[in-house]
């Protein structure tokens, strides 16, 4: 009977606990508490302090249904991950593939596409600012062809700009992954494709791509969730979502309506919505890529 509530692995399950016991208090609890929160009128208080808060059923997700500014901003992470998923998957492959060959300055070169992702984002947003604010150097260089308003100020270009600038910043982590899926490619597939006459881009689509899948598989799916919690971005480089909210992502509105304006009831639903969609398409992406297996 131990054995079967333990498991044949007593010891693995002992170990594993701590961590069990880690994601149930900072992720699992945490979301239960949402979706409580989410069903009922709900304010901050004081510590000590006591007030109803009382179920009110799905008011707070027809009032968000409801609100422009957050199909707004369900609208723009949409766009963000059309554009920054699908880079960030080919360029970390076309870059790893360079990086994992034998070519001069092969480590510097490693470093140099990390450095952005280990650095603080507020300190690589004044380099963006600078190249792409309104008298950067981006604009200076384009001249009468640069959009007016300029990129972070545009309607229309404010959150292409974000999802460029996630792109890079965020490239070195991915490159990294492919790096060490493409250290478990045979060697001997791309000596038999030579053999065979095939082209190196032939070799990269027949061998290395389809070697690489189960990490193209993780990056794709850490990108739709490092972009469905899009954040710290449209604060910094459109003031808060600018202009006009056409750069603001649901998390950004869940800071807003949380904790700038009070409303933790409206948050919480926004968060949950957030966290379907995000499965929605990890599940549709997820289920793209069996049929193609």
């Amino acid at each position: 009977m131990k054995t079967r509530v333990l498991g044949r692995q007593p010891v693995g399950l002992l170990l594993s606990a701590p961590y069990a016991v880690f994601v149930a208090a900072v992720f699992a609890y945490p979301l239960g508490l949402a979706v409580w929160i989410s069903f009922h009128k709900y304010i901050f208080t004081a510590p000590g302090v006591s007030v109803p808060r009382p179920f009110v059923g799905l008011d707070n997700y027809t009032a968000v249904l409801t609100d422009p500014a957050v199909r707004r901003s369900f609208l723009n992470i949409l766009i963000f991950l059309l554009i920054n998923v699908p880079l960030t998957v080919g360029l970390s492959l076309l870059l790893a593939t360079a990086l994992n060959a034998a070519i001069p300055f092969r480590t510097f070169f490693r470093v140099s596409f990390y450095v952005p992702y280990v650095t603080a984002s507020v300190a690589v947003v004044g380099v963006w600012l600078f190249l792409f604010g309104s008298g950067g150097l981006v604009n200076q260089v384009l001249g009468g062809a640069a959009p007016d308003p300029s990129w972070l100020i545009n309607g229309i270009w404010a959150m292409p700009s974000i999802a460029f600038y996630v792109t890079w910043k965020q490239l070195g982590f991915f490159i990294l992954l492919y790096l060490a899926a493409l250290q478990n490619v045979p060697k001997e597939l791309y000596e038999s494709a030579a053999v065979d006459g095939a082209s190196r881009w032939r070799s990269f689509r027949s061998v290395t791509v389809p070697g690489v899948r189960p990490a193209t598989t993780l990056v794709t799916l850490l990108a739709i969730i490092t972009g469905a919690n899009l954040f710290t971005e449209p604060y910094l480089l459109t003031n808060g979502g600018g202009p006009s909210g056409k750069s603001a992502s649901p998390v950004l509105l869940m800071y807003q309506r949380g904790i700038e304006q009070g409303h933790p009831d409206i948050a919480s639903a926004i968060g949950v919505l957030l966290v379907v969609a995000v499965l929605l398409i990890a599940g549709v992406q997820r289920l793209l890529e069996r049929r193609q297996a």
